[in-house]
């Protein structure tokens, strides 16, 4: 178990008040485990009762690096090397949906035994910084899953040092991380990730370095500090696996940060605009049929507004191939506004229709004018029509389609054989219809997707 007891000069000066106190903590709880299982020189001493001369540390230093090589780990070709494990989260966030990335800032410390660090002095702890850390064996640890890591220097670099006298060392440093975090986005926006952490050896396998974790191996700082803007922290877990490479096995320590979406900010930009335009469409349905400007800029208004939110809630998202809950909304809403622009234009198309029918039929029931000769004046004969057969002229009455393909949409059409046994559905009565069915339709369609989304 690594005592971290001290570990808190160098890093407090860079982190904020609450910070710094749940830093404290963790530090403590993992120096109480530390003395509660450890016994004889492993547990942390007392002060000593004798004075400690700077002299004597520089003779106890020059000791252990005499003759010692670092570019050898130690127990080399007697045992594996055993590194203990703990991580403290300062902060996560910001989380980038477009590149899969999150944003990370920990404290990662390590433990080990060294024996040839072993020394005898009534001081059993060395407090270093971090010029001794290259000059002593390091565990080549990195970030399988980092694509940019980046080590605080400022003022000092941040990464202490601490020696036992049994031959425990540890060894601790702030790191930023953006690491990778694969995002399914089927559920978008009510989608739930697991973002991991991975870090293992780089070039010993297990049989030369073994990762363990410690106790209290993680442990989070206060989440009021957290940039997580569109996520919610929901909670963590460790884990440990072997991968098997080319090269050998290598022990792999994992930490999952399960993060939850926050449907607010798309609730407010996508969500409640889209529905908003899809009642808006449904206005025409009350609207004159003769009022073919307002009706036709009302439907073209919608359907334009619909594909300028379609577009803009694409732009949070990365260019992913399959379909998210939002664009399965958004193209949902897309067919009703344009459902409600065809509506109407199948309504003007067959009522103009008619109109063209009545104004032939009313024209040819005029008197014909004939001209008998040059300068007199005209002559008037009445009652000169066309004869229709009824059947004829219920047949024609679609623009010479047959009324008995179709339903009957005139008042021409609603007599004669062929109405028996047949439906009839006026074509004045369409937006009568429309107003209770695509009220209707879109509800159902909202009970199922957030039944679906959200319960199942």
């Amino acid at each position: 178990m690594v005592l971290l007891c001290d570990s808190l000069h160098l890093a407090e000066s860079h982190i904020t008040d609450d910070e710094r106190w749940g830093f404290r903590a963790w530090v403590g709880g993992l120096a109480a485990s530390c003395r509660r299982e450890s016994l004889g020189s492993l547990a942390v001493p007392s002060l000593p009762t004798s004075l400690v001369y700077e002299s004597d540390v520089t003779l106890i230093l020059n000791k252990l690096l005499q003759g010692y090589d670092n570019k050898l780990r130690p127990d080399i070709g007697v045992r594996p090397t055993v590194i203990e494990t703990a991580v403290y989260v300062n902060s996560i966030g910001p989380v980038d949906p477009i590149n899969m990335e999150y944003t990370i800032d920990i404290f990662f410390a390590q433990t080990w035994y060294d024996s040839r660090l072993k020394f005898n002095s009534s001081m059993k702890l060395l407090m270093l910084n971090s010029n001794m850390v290259g000059k002593i064996w390091i565990p080549d640890t990195f970030f399988r899953n980092s694509r940019k890591s980046d080590a605080h220097w400022i003022t000092t670099p941040n990464r202490l040092l601490r020696l036992w006298s049994n031959g425990r060392v540890m060894y601790t440093l702030r790191l930023t991380i953006n690491a990778e975090c694969y995002l399914k986005l089927h559920n978008f926006p009510m989608d739930e990730h697991s973002c991991p952490l991975e870090f293992s050896s780089y070039g010993y396998p297990k049989n030369e370095i073994l990762y363990r974790w410690q106790r209290r191996s993680v442990e989070v700082a206060d989440q009021r500090y957290w940039r997580l803007y569109q996520f919610a922290f929901v909670g963590l877990r460790n884990t440990s696996d072997v991968a098997h490479t080319q090269s050998g096995e290598y022990v792999i320590m994992t930490i999952f940060f399960d993060l939850s979406r926050r449907m607010g900010y798309f609730t407010i930009q996508t969500y409640i605009p889209c529905s908003m335009i899809v009642v808006l469409s449904w206005v025409s349905f009350w609207i004159n049929k003769d009022a073919v400007p307002a009706r036709t800029s009302l439907g073209i208004t919608t359907v334009l507004t619909m594909t300028t939110l379609s577009t803009i809630s694409r732009k949070s998202l990365p260019k992913v191939s399959y379909v998210t809950a939002m664009d399965l909304f958004v193209s949902v809403c897309f067919i009703f506004t344009f459902a409600a622009l065809m509506e109407y234009g199948t309504l003007h198309y067959f009522t103009s229709n008619r109109q063209t029918k009545k104004t032939k039929a009313s024209n040819t029931q005029k008197s014909t004018v004939v001209n008998i000769r040059p300068g007199t004046s005209l002559l008037q004969m009445n009652n000169i029509a066309p004869y229709h057969d009824d059947d004829d002229y219920a047949y024609e009455c679609l623009d010479g389609k047959d009324c008995a393909g179709f339903f009957c949409c005139f008042d021409d059409c609603r007599s004669g054989a062929w109405r028996e046994n047949r439906m009839h559905v006026r074509v004045s009565k369409i937006d009568s219809y429309a107003r209770i069915f695509f009220p209707t339709a879109f509800g159902l369609f909202n009970l199922v997707y957030w039944v679906g989304y959200l319960y199942l």
